[in-house]
């Protein structure tokens, strides 16, 4: 099985959202959301979409593989500007965790972006968002989304 292949399927995920993002903030916002995802050449690429029906919008995710070096690099986009975000998040799979990252900017400050990916079992899985300022000494999670296989 390939890295990503547990994705694929249709799921219901629970998003918990850090309202403001590296200012202290210790609000979180609940909401919903539906993903679909599936794989792609032998397992070495996925896509998903996700619906957030409260929020108005859709989520497309493109990962791709490279065979020679294991790497996985992972894109976004919103329905919200219809881009793709050029900065992918580049890692791999150490047995049920992945862990994926890239240097981007966030509001004017320079940032250091982090998505672990964990299966948890054949219905569960868990993705999170964090964000480093300080080189990676510490961390602020500001996006989890718990998914449960339907």
């Amino acid at each position: 099985m390939s890295d990503f292949d547990f994705l694929a399927g249709t799921w219901d995920v629970h998003n918990r959202y850090l309202l403001k993002r590296l200012a202290g903030c210790d609000d979180w916002e609940e909401f919903p959301g539906r993903s679909v995802a599936s794989r792609h050449f032998d397992g070495n690429a996925s896509f998903d979409e996700v619906h957030f029906p409260t929020r108005g919008y859709n989520g497309l995710t493109v990962r791709f593989r490279d065979p020679e070096t294991g790497l996985w690099s992972i894109y976004w986009a919103s329905s919200l500007n219809g881009s793709l975000d050029p900065i992918p998040v580049v890692g791999r799979w150490e047995g049920d965790v992945g862990t994926f990252y890239s240097d981007e900017v966030w509001e004017g400050t320079p940032i250091r972006c982090r998505f672990v990916w964990t299966r948890v079992d054949d219905t569960h899985a868990r993705w999170e968002q964090a964000f480093s300022t300080d080189g990676e000494q510490t961390w602020e999670t500001n996006w989890v989304m718990e998914f449960t296989r339907v």
